[in-house]
């Protein structure tokens, strides 16, 4: 907490020395460590697909049922891994790619439109789903099958490398994950809370500053904290179910209402542009014209998934109890991607349509207010247009609410040392965790931080959590080699369905 504060401190009284020192660390990391990030996230990918097609996919993750539904655990996935940033991203990151698009194509063009959706497409699909994946796959493999206590980065580490998780070098793991996760949440908040603010003064008549702003973090972080000291079942879980289900409503009558055609057809072109050049995407560095595209997007983006990965492998663990191997992985890179496409689909080309015909200036207005505006004047083109930017505002705080929620769950089980399966940290231990994590972000919001400030946040924190999550990919082959190395395929699916089986007579019986 005392570096926390140093850090908040400093950015409150500095914020433009703060701002410029940031843009020279994000410029010197990703050039530093862009290829590794890149090879790193397309190695993770393949192995995930191996594993989930081996032998091992069929591994169950602890011996009882699952505990809650698929349906609510692809919910509460996509919803704590998303957060309000994406309904941010979903409007405007195509018009980042139209004024600077990738694969040598010419800014604002043709062709830097049909980039920009293939692109977006790429940064929310399967190699950003897989680093979530590899950070839960271990966690949860330590928990259930090992049986090993604590619910956190630095318990896996230490089982593996034997040093004492209480130690220093567990000390030094779970700062790194503080810090991560505190890093992502920057850029939610950074990017989501002055859109809403936008939003709210709009619907209201009058002008945004800090004071929505903060009104609009009291709000939250009451639904939250709330929702955070109920627990998973009884609060998490329930904003989740709410979230899912207000964010297919909205983005359904803006499919039906808006360009219906444009978006089937758009979508339709972006995924075949991106499966047919995903390799050259996922590894393209620019080496000739020495373009800043792969650094200031892909590389960002990766780093940008790389700090939800802790909290998000611990939370996702957590809540996968009873489901194979395989299944993990297969819904968190199949169900995760085709949520990310539909929601960005719909949104990206709604907007998209708007700048096209020349209704809103989206790609125009990135350079005044990061395109804020110009989203609500987007949503200002629907019938009852009040209505449906009341409802983007509840939708957003909701997402927001449900990042948080998981959020302070995970700081708090991380720092919870010996958590064993089916207990959760405590409900005073969570809400001090619900207090710490608006606190660098609201930072962020008040200094007034361009987006490459908030970036940097992401890529400072993420860095050294790549060589945590090496690690644990190290102790995940070895565990599974001495576990189930010698045991037939075969065996393995025999002793899942001897598992199931007994669970169905122990039914039958009560």
């Amino acid at each position: 907490m005392t570096i926390v504060l140093a850090i908040v401190v400093f950015l409150g009284l500095f914020p433009e020395k703060g701002t410029a020192f940031a843009n020279q660390v994000f410029g010197f990391l990703t050039n530093l460590f862009g290829v590794t990030v890149l090879l790193f996230t397309f190695g993770v990918l393949a192995f995930l697909v191996y594993i989930a097609f081996s032998k091992y996919g069929d591994i169950r993750l602890g011996k009882e049922k699952p505990q809650f539904s698929t349906k609510s655990w692809i919910a509460m996935m996509l919803t704590a891994g998303l957060g309000s940033a994406t309904v941010y991203w979903a409007f405007t990151e195509w018009a980042f790619y139209y004024n600077t698009p990738g694969l040598g194509a010419d800014p604002q063009t043709s062709a830097a439109y049909e980039w920009g959706l293939a692109y977006n497409f790429f940064h929310w699909g399967v190699s950003a789903w897989g680093l979530y994946c590899i950070a839960a796959l271990p966690i949860a493999y330590h928990f259930y099958v090992r049986k090993n206590k604590g619910l956190s980065l630095s318990s896996v580490v230490g089982e593996i490398t034997g040093f004492k998780s209480k130690g220093v070098v567990g000390k030094i793991v779970d700062i790194i994950f503080i810090f991560t996760c505190l890093g992502g949440l920057s850029i939610t908040l950074g990017l989501s809370i002055p859109l809403l603010s936008q939003g709210i003064a709009s619907i209201l008549g009058i002008q945004a500053d800090f004071s929505i702003d903060l009104i609009i973090i009291i709000i939250i972080s009451v639904i939250f904290t709330l929702s955070s000291y109920l627990g998973i079942e009884k609060g998490i879980k329930r904003v989740t179910d709410l979230n899912t289900v207000l964010a297919l409503v909205f983005i359904g009558l803006i499919f039906f209402i808006g360009p219906t055609m444009f978006i089937i057809s758009n979508s339709t072109n972006a995924i075949g542009l991106m499966i047919q050049n995903f390799v050259h995407m996922s590894l393209w560095t620019d080496p000739i014209e020495n373009s800043s595209f792969p650094f200031d997007w892909t590389i960002f983006y990766w780093l940008y998934w790389i700090t939800y990965a802790p909290f998000m492998g611990v939370f996702v663990a957590r809540i996968s109890r009873g489901r194979k191997i395989k299944e993990l992985i297969l819904n968190m890179l199949i169900s995760g991607s085709l949520g990310c496409w539909i929601f960005f689909g719909i949104l990206q080309n709604f907007s998209m349509d708007a700048n096209i015909r020349g209704i809103v200036d989206v790609a125009g207005s990135l350079s005044v207010d990061g395109g804020n505006q110009a989203i609500i004047d987007v949503l200002n083109t629907l019938p009852l247009s009040g209505v449906f930017i009341l409802f983007f505002v509840v939708l957003s705080m909701l997402f927001l609410a449900s990042t948080l929620d998981s959020a302070s769950y995970t700081l708090a089980a991380t720092t919870t040392k010996g958590l064993k399966d089916h207990e959760d940290p405590t409900p005073f231990h969570r809400l001090f965790w619900c207090l710490v994590v608006v606190l660098v972000p609201l930072t962020i919001i008040f200094i007034d931080a361009p987006l490459n400030t908030i970036k940097t946040a992401a890529v400072v924190t993420s860095i050294p959590l790549i060589f945590v999550l090496l690690i644990m990919i190290y102790g995940l082959i070895k565990w599974m080699r001495e576990d189930f190395g010698d045991t037939p395929a075969q065996v393995i699916k025999e002793q899942n369905r001897r598992k199931k089986t007994s669970k169905n007579d122990d039914k039958s019986i009560s």
